[in-house]
């Protein structure tokens, strides 16, 4: 990592992405390519908030078998809610008090909840500390205001101590 080129490798996937995406090695797409890229590797630089550290693997591994679960059983509820709808089916938002604070802890989070087909991130308020969430099929906000608070924030909170 150097001052001219911070990201390297980073840089040159970029540069190569661009060419792949546009089908062309002319040097005009090229040029603007090879500045996009650049660009990149500076601005990851600015934006790196240090070496992230793994400190409780097994808390790690079962966050990640639970959302891995989670996106299976989401997946096939909302297959459920998409081929089979309902007249009084309804979706909403949700406002979840959260006690992270961390902001790598909070990116994992809005990550998970993101990913997670049904629910979507929509507002973190920082001073409250409240999510916004969307949820597709709303049947009781309480329960989703526990499952975001026991299933993602607890381990995330312990990972992140």
């Amino acid at each position: 990592m150097s001052r001219l080129l911070p990201h390297p490798l980073l840089t040159a996937a970029l540069f190569a992405m661009w060419l792949l995406l546009n089908q062309t090695a002319a040097p005009g797409p090229a040029l603007v390519g090879l500045v996009l890229a650049l660009g990149g590797g500076f601005v990851f630089a600015v934006l790196r908030t240090g070496r992230p550290r793994l400190i409780r693997p097994v808390a790690t591994l079962r966050l990640v078998q639970l959302v891995f679960m989670d996106i299976l059983r989401s997946n096939r509820d909302v297959a459920r809610v998409i081929l089979r709808p309902r007249p009084n089916r309804r979706s909403g938002f949700v406002h979840v008090p959260l006690r992270l604070r961390d902001p790598r802890a909070l990116a994992i989070l809005s990550i998970i909840l993101t990913a997670t087909p049904g629910t979507a991130w929509v507002e973190f308020d920082t001073e409250e500390g409240i999510l916004l969430l969307h949820v597709l099929d709303l049947t009781e906000a309480e329960i989703w205001v526990r499952i975001i608070q026991d299933r993602y924030e607890q381990p995330l909170l312990e990972i992140f101590a």
